[in-house]
């Protein structure tokens, strides 16, 4: 009996405890549901032209609340590349939003022969829409020749077009493809003699009243005064002389020295548009991003918002002074000042814990070649219209015709394959003849025929990323590599667009909502940057995204 009685008293017991469990999960937040935990805001920084050595040569410089904030509170890929080429900006901005490569995506370059239309045509330029603040063309712009979607457009379709997407950037391509095909506005910096934001009717019929109201402020006006640096130039240890050969300037101003009186030179250099090229131009894309967070009221909702901000500044200097230049490190040291400020703006309009950021680049640069052959390292210069005299020569020499060749532009040959029909010749056979001709010539590397690209799957090596790179319909006949340290450019100033490490290591910071705190060395691809967006959200991929998850970034 007392056996019996013991039993039920057990029972009772377990029966009672399991009710308890039971609605004591109903009431507890459950951690393993991303989408609860998901923040209110996601912010993407892209900087434009920034190699990951700017994090660690000018980190001693940096104050608390800027790079050294993302890197101490966030997650540091220490080994981020490009997996593709060419690096430039409408590819590098396209891939890092749709997490896949220009082999999907279509973006082959900032500007690309187009084989059907017969002529060059631009990443971002669309004649069908028109300019919004603006009279001039500078706003016929829109994303329609990307071809899949970014984590921005998962997220509008996610939230039946709830949550906001807003893209900001001094270029037009660095607002317009990040934004993606569903944003609710791309803006981007016309300079000329109007400093002002602008966008298109792709987006929208009439500027919002915020917009229209900050172009009305006078703050494009404020930053045409001087450029000095921002501490003593005696302190700027960690970059070369700033009188030198090996830089560009201004026009207007005798040597490329500091001080720069912009409102001196400024009708010699465009108008508004030397703001672009100064660290101001970061200065006043945060301040249009902290009017944007507080005009389109981003982060306020239970729907996640996107915030694509690029800084176009460091590419304009980086082009004119060289990665080695005073001016270079003076413009990371006031970019870290504006980001700062910006992470100060999230704080107090966003809130602590309720915004995720993630910072990296477009793609990097190398350093002023005739500097590297200064010290002594293997570098040149390409010379791209004796390179064109050359293989004309041979084409003519080989096929008796002068026309067969109907571009060349971003590494890329180009035939003219209506000829090629009309002359009864084998589109193979004349690729793989133009490879063998020019890879004898000077500062050519490697070079590879467009249908090796269609026809073999190429896993290591500048092969696959010229792969990744390659689209079937856009691309060209016969691709060129050239040798590592030579590029076509002026012997002043730095570029990009290569395979090399230096124009494919850049920085990829995490921090805020969902990431963890640490570090590595382990390989990342700047394509798997949207798919680890959409696994916070918890949302769809990009519809064409080839990149992985981060899943050590994430808490």
């Amino acid at each position: 009996m007392k056996t019996i009685f013991s039993s039920i008293i057990l029972t009772l017991f377990l029966v009672s405890t399991f009710h308890a469990q039971q609605d004591i999960s109903k009431n507890k937040p459950n951690k393993g549901n991303t989408y609860n935990a998901q923040p209110k805001l996601i912010v993407g920084i892209v900087v434009d032209q920034m190699r990951y050595d700017y994090l660690t040569r000018f980190y001693t410089k940096y104050g608390d609340g800027g790079f050294k904030r993302m890197m101490n509170e966030g997650f540091n890929c220490k080994n981020n590349h490009f997996n593709y080429v060419p690096t430039y900006t409408g590819p590098g901005h396209a891939s890092v939003y749709t997490g896949t490569t220009p082999k999907y995506h279509g973006i082959i370059g900032n500007n690309w022969y187009d084989k059907d239309l017969k002529k060059t045509v631009y990443c971002a330029g669309d004649d069908t829409v028109a300019s919004i603040g603006t009279t001039d063309a500078a706003g016929k712009m829109s994303p329609r020749r990307m071809k899949t979607t970014t984590f921005g457009d998962e997220n509008r379709l996610f939230t039946q077009m709830q949550g906001k997407t807003i893209g900001i950037a001094l270029k037009d391509r660095g607002a317009i493809l990040p934004a993606g095909h569903t944003a609710n506005a791309a803006y981007w910096f016309h300079g000329a003699n109007e400093g002002r934001w602008i966008t298109s009717t792709y987006y929208m019929t009439e500027m919002p009243q915020w917009v229209q109201k900050f172009n009305v402020s006078n703050q494009a006006q404020s930053y045409i005064k001087e450029w000095n640096t921002l501490y003593d130039i005696a302190t700027y240890t960690e970059s070369g002389p700033d009188a030198n050969v090996f830089e560009g300037g201004f026009n207007g101003k005798d040597g490329a020295t500091f001080p720069y009186d912009l409102k001196a030179i400024k009708d010699k250099n465009g108008g508004f548009d030397i703001i672009k090229a100064t660290p101001y131009g970061n200065s006043i894309t945060t301040d249009f991003a902290l009017a944007a967070i507080d005009g389109e009221a981003l982060g306020t909702d239970e729907f996640t918002d996107v915030l694509a901000i690029s800084y176009s500044s460091p590419d304009y200097v980086g082009h004119n002074f060289g990665v080695n230049s005073k001016e270079v490190q003076d413009t990371y040291l006031r970019l870290d000042k504006d980001l700062e400020r910006l992470f100060n703006g999230l704080d107090a309009k966003v809130g602590k814990g309720n915004y995720t950021v993630f910072l990296t680049a477009d793609h990097a640069a190398i350093e002023v070649p005739a500097y590297l052959q200064s010290v002594n390292i293997p570098a040149g210069y390409f010379n791209g219209r004796t390179f064109k005299d050359q293989l004309n020569a041979f084409m003519k020499t080989k096929y008796d015709a002068e026309d067969l060749i109907e571009n060349v532009s971003n590494n890329q040959i180009f035939l003219n394959r209506t000829k090629l029909s009309e002359m009864d010749l084998d589109l193979d056979a004349v690729q793989k003849a133009i490879v063998n001709e020019i890879i004898a010539y000077e500062h050519i590397d490697k070079a590879y025929a467009g249908m090796s690209m269609s026809q073999t799957s190429f896993t290591t090596g500048i092969e696959q990323l010229i792969q990744n790179g390659y689209n079937q319909k856009r691309s060209g006949d016969v691709i060129y590599i050239l040798d590592p340290a030579v590029i076509s450019y002026s012997l002043t100033g730095s570029t990009h667009g290569s395979s090399f490490n230096y124009d494919t290591h850049v920085p990829l910071l995490f921090f805020g909502n969902g990431i963890s705190q640490g570090s590595t060395y382990k390989r990342t691809n700047i394509t798997d940057i949207a798919p680890t967006m959409s696994a916070i959200l918890g949302i769809s991929f990009p519809n064409a995204s080839s990149g992985q998850p981060l899943d050590f970034v994430l808490e």
